[in-house]
């Protein structure tokens, strides 16, 4: 039930305006056919704003017509060749229509939409689909050679194929699904085979939680940069829905290409994943992107400086959200807060429960580090392979190490499983790297920590050195010595060209893990 402070939000998104009793009607008709599903959205759309932009992707633009009509199409094609309600489907594509639409065509059959990460090899993608019992892998073309392992006993198409029929087929009108498709969303998979988290549809509280904190307005245009089979990406497509947003997708990121999107559609928002902010302060040009009004990042923790140089090149509109895809939103920064606090993760958003606590499960006061638990209605209910996160009182544990501050602002210090025992002292990678990212010499680092004989374990610093720079790692283990403690110094500073990363921009601690001895 919304209390007060959730429909003084709705209100301001704008999301309280008459609508038609006609329009009305035929969106309740949705609701009972698709229930809470992105097949709902475009349907919805269709009524209330039927030739509006809803997507503009590297083939041009669709209205929200178009993208339900066309829909209907590849819904009725995918039944055709066998797919029903409750099946599995794993979808490996690229920014564009031919995830949104195929992800829509899923939910209009009642199937259940397996995204999967594109950074996937043979192997592993054929490992989740097998254990999520997929009925139909569909694809991008470019994927074909791997996916050609997986695609024996299973339906099997590429998204073009698919948006060919969405433009050519006469299937029919098609049954009522008899149930409503669930979205699967891996995890990051940087410890191992990737888990699916399954979620239902998104309630009207859940929305209330993300405008909270994110100022987004309705009818506007997102360009969405961070890749869709994430939750991230996946998350703010559904918000467009909910706002009857225009959203730019495109299907590599190219920083350039991505400032051109937002100068000339005059997009208001921006989301990406923290590795994209660099590229897109690096990019040449000077591209006009005044109508920004937030750029929202997730996936990682942001270091200071990068706070501090997006603020200076596009004004104070950085937001970052910290989250996971087994709990959602957990804590939103604003410009406000990282103002006051580069580092932080801001705080938890509007029905949104956040809690840090000691090892027994009690608080921990301000200043305190602990466990971060997390609660909301968008809280993942297991995963599909039968295991879950801990929980406490109804509250999912992030796997994170976290402290508040007195104003109920939240700094991420690490994974609990990245934190370092030395010589009997704690110590967080996290706090490490911020001191390490703070000098000039430095471009990119990460900290990881290795078993030791003598001391238990020991920090290993992988630095990219700032363009023309040199490091010197005396330096650096005495900037962290006199900033930190003797105990937190990296006994060794290595060198890189570049952190390894996964799709979503995480740094893969556990290959940096690997290459130590």
């Amino acid at each position: 039930m919304l209390d007060l402070a959730g429909v003084r939000v709705l209100a301001q998104a704008g999301l309280l305006a008459p609508v038609r009793p006609d329009k009305l009607l035929g969106m309740g008709l949705s609701l009972a056919r698709y229930g809470i599903s992105p097949a709902t959205g475009y349907a919805i759309g269709a009524l209330r704003h039927p030739r509006r932009p809803a997507l503009v992707d590297d083939d041009g633009a669709l209205t929200y017509r178009e993208v339900d009509r066309r829909t209907d199409r590849i819904a009725g094609e995918l039944r055709a060749r066998g797919l029903r309600e409750g099946d599995a489907v794993g979808l490996l594509a690229r920014n564009g229509r031919g995830l949104l639409e195929t992800a829509v065509g899923l939910a209009k059959v009642g199937a259940d939409v397996l995204y999967l990460n594109t950074s996937l090899a043979a192997a592993p993608l054929a490992g989740v689909l097998r254990r999520e019992r997929a009925r139909a892998v569909l694809h991008d073309a470019e994927f074909a050679d791997v996916v050609a392992g997986a695609r024996a006993g299973r339906i099997a198409l590429t998204t073009e194929q698919l948006g060919a029929l969405a433009a050519t087929s006469s299937t029919g009108p098609l049954p009522k699904p008899g149930r409503v498709s669930r979205q699967v969303i891996l995890t990051s998979g940087t410890t191992g085979l990737p888990r699916g988290a399954a979620r239902s549809g998104a309630t009207v509280e859940d929305a209330v939680a993300a405008l909270s904190r994110l100022p987004l307005r309705v009818g506007e245009t997102t360009v969405v940069a961070a890749p869709a089979f994430h939750a991230w990406g996946l998350g703010h497509l559904s918000l467009a829905l909910l706002l009857g947003s225009t959203v730019v997708l495109q299907r590599r990121f190219e920083p350039e290409r991505v400032l051109a999107a937002v100068e000339q559609h005059r997009a208001s928002a921006l989301v990406v994943v923290p590795v994209m902010l660099e590229g897109l302060l690096a990019a040449p040009g000077r591209h006009d992107a005044s109508s920004l009004r937030i750029i929202a990042s997730s996936g990682s923790a942001l270091p200071g400086d990068l706070v501090q140089r997006v603020q200076a090149r596009f004004g104070p509109v950085l937001h970052n959200l910290y989250g996971s895809t087994e709990v959602a939103y957990a804590a939103v920064a604003t410009p406000e807060d990282l103002a006051a606090d580069p580092r932080t993760a801001g705080r938890p958003p509007h029905g949104v429960t956040l809690r840090v606590v000691d090892e027994q499960g009690h608080d921990v006061p301000p200043g305190t580090p602990g466990r971060v638990f997390v609660g909301s209605g968008l809280t993942f209910g297991g995963y599909t392979d039968g295991t879950d996160k801990d929980r406490l009182d109804g509250l999912v544990a992030t796997g994170d190490l976290g402290v508040l501050d007195e104003a109920g602002r939240l700094t991420v210090l690490g994974r609990e499983d990245d934190m370092a025992v030395i010589g009997g002292e704690n110590v967080y990678p996290g706090q490490v790297e911020d001191v390490l990212a703070q000098d000039p010499s430095v471009a990119e680092v990460a900290v990881v920590a290795v078993d030791d004989p003598a001391y238990g374990a020991r920090l290993v610093a992988h630095v990219v050195p700032a363009a023309g720079a040199g490091v010197d790692p005396a330096h650096l283990q005495s900037l962290v010595r006199s900033t930190l403690a003797r105990y937190a110094v990296p006994r060794e500073v290595r060198v890189v060209d570049a952190l390894p990363r996964g799709a979503t921009g995480k740094v893969l601690t556990r290959e940096l893990r690997e290459e130590t001895p």
